[in-house]
This record gives structure tokens, C-alpha cells and sequence, in this order.
């Protein structure tokens, strides 16, 4: 076995390094006519990063789908987990309009962990507001009335929530620093922006802001909407295949859910695949 180390020449990021890396070794193979025996593994920062990342994508999957299985079992239906799924998807995208409006740069190890915490903080204000909105119905609200008033009513709880949230994550994000120690045994703080800390609560912490902030107004203006065009397509199709068919839509959702998320467990788990009766190997 043969390992090569290396350090870069000046201050870089690890992910144009390792990409560089990936193209010259591709040259060189491609160039080269290596034994079967040898191989050439790019291993190190690069690895770690890839294995955490991968690490990240099924910890984010996962989470979706139980919280789609615990909407399907609270709302016994479909569409009405979906409209709140899709919140998270747009507050993702949020999260990254928010960095390209800033010219920040993406960690991406701590941008998954914050993605993953933000999907289970955005869907409350949307679950919060199609409940009131059902309440509203049986009240005697038409669909229109009682999503428009459910969007009045609750734009200052989810404000409120929005903004304590940004707010108490804000110090964390710019790297604000005090020693209690020296506070109370000197009375001096030394109070100081930065820090080795800011280098991985950061991403963390902006990440979820930036998520917050594109999700507050989504819930006001996409939640309405999108529930109103539900309720829509809803009646038509009870109408026409009757409230059975719908309640068993509701019903086989969650084991559809459930055995994708065994099949994708497994195949991480194994690093094989089934293909027509046979079991091979995957390429690393």
C-alpha cells in the first residue's frame, strides 16, 4: 500500500481541492493502463466529508418521510401533509436564495444539519394554520373565507415565533462571544465577535434564519393557496369515486412511504442492489 499526503499551498476550501484531486486522478487513469489489482482511493477531508454528506441526505429523507407518516395518520389524507411538506421544500430553497443574496460561502456539512433541523421548525406554523382553517369550516366558513381569515389571524403568533427564533439565533450566527467567567469575577465580559466557534454554528445558525425568514411569508401566501386548490380537486374526485377510494388513498400513503424507506435502508445498508433475480455488487 502506497499513501500520499499532501497539504495546500495557501488558505483553501477542502471541496475545490478534493474536485481538482478527483479530475487529475481521473486523468491519470484514463491515460494510464493500471493492473486489475491496484486501485486508487481518494481518502482523508475528502472521504469524511462524502460519508457525512451521505450521512446528512439519508438523515434528511428519513425525517421527511415520518413526518409525512405522522401528518398522513393526524390529517387521515394526503393532501394536506403535502401542502406541509412542500413548505419545507420552498423554505430549503429559501435557504439558498439567501446565500447567493448574501455571497456567503456553503459549508455543506453544517448547511445539512441546519436543513434537517429546519424541517421539523417550519412545519408547525403550517400544521398550526390548516388546523385553524379546518376549524373554521366547521364553523360555517366557506373554504375562500376560512383560509383568508385562518392567514389573518394567525400572521402574528407565526411572526412572533419567526422572530424569536432569528432572534435568539442571531448572536450565534455572527460569532458573539462573552466571558461569564470574567464577568463575574471582574465585572468585565470582554465581549468579542468571532471565534473558532463561528466557524460551525455559523452555517447552522444562517442556514436556519434564512429558512425562518422565506417560510414566514410561504405560510401566509402559499399554505392559503394551496389548500384552497386541495379542497378543490377533493370534491370532484369524492364525488366521482366516493369518500372509500379517498380514505383508502390515505390509508396505503403510509405503508407506500414506509417499505421505500425499508427498500433504501436496506441498499445503504447491504451496498447492493436486485436486478432482475440477481444480486450485484455496486461500484464504488
Amino acid at each position: 500500500t502506497i499513501q500520499i499526503q499532501s497539504n495546500v499551498t495557501e488558505a483553501s476550501l477542502a471541496g475545490p481541492a478534493n474536485k481538482e484531486l478527483t479530475k487529475l486522478i481521473t486523468d491519470f487513469k484514463s491515460k494510464t493502463k493500471i493492473p486489475g489489482d491496484v486501485t486508487i482511493k481518494q481518502t482523508g477531508q475528502g472521504e469524511q466529508e462524502k460519508e457525512t454528506s451521505m450521512f446528512l441526505f439519508t438523515a434528511l429523507i428519513s425525517s421527511l418521510l415520518l413526518i409525512f407518516l405522522i401528518l398522513v395518520l393526524q390529517f387521515n389524507g394526503l393532501s394536506k401533509p403535502f401542502i406541509v411538506l412542500t413548505e419545507i421544500f420552498f423554505s430549503i430553497i429559501g435557504v439558498f436564495i439567501g446565500y447567493a443574496a448574501t455571497g456567503m460561502t456553503i459549508a455543506s456539512i453544517m448547511l445539512g444539519v441546519g436543513i434537517v433541523g429546519l424541517a421539523g421548525i417550519v412545519i408547525k406554523n403550517g400544521i398550526l394554520l390548516i388546523e385553524f382553517t379546518d376549524e373554521l369550516k366547521h364553523r360555517g366558513y366557506k373554504t375562500r373565507q376560512a383560509a383568508i381569515e385562518a392567514g389573518k389571524i394567525r400572521i402574528i403568533p407565526v411572526m412572533l415565533t419567526a422572530m424569536a427564533t432569528i432572534l435568539g439565533l442571531f448572536p450565534l450566527a455572527i460569532g458573539f462571544n462573552i466571558d461569564f467567567v470574567s464577568m463575574f469575577q471582574h465585572l468585565n465580559p470582554k465581549i468579542f465577535f468571532g471565534g473558532d466557534s463561528v466557524v460551525f454554528w455559523g452555517p447552522l445558525s444562517w442556514t436556519i434564519i434564512f429558512g425562518l425568514i422565506f417560510s414566514f411569508f410561504l405560510t401566509l401566501v402559499m399554505v392559503p393557496s394551496m389548500y384552497i386548490l386541495s379542497e378543490r380537486l377533493r370534491r370532484p374526485m369524492t364525488k366521482f369515486y366516493g369518500t372509500k377510494f379517498v380514505a383508502l388513498l390515505g390509508f396505503t400513503g403510509p405503508i407506500f412511504f414506509i417499505l421505500t424507506g425499508i427498500m433504501f435502508l436496506v441498499k445503504k445498508i447491504q451496498g447492493k442492489k436486485v436486478w432482475m433475480g440477481q444480486l450485484k455488487e455496486i461500484e464504488n
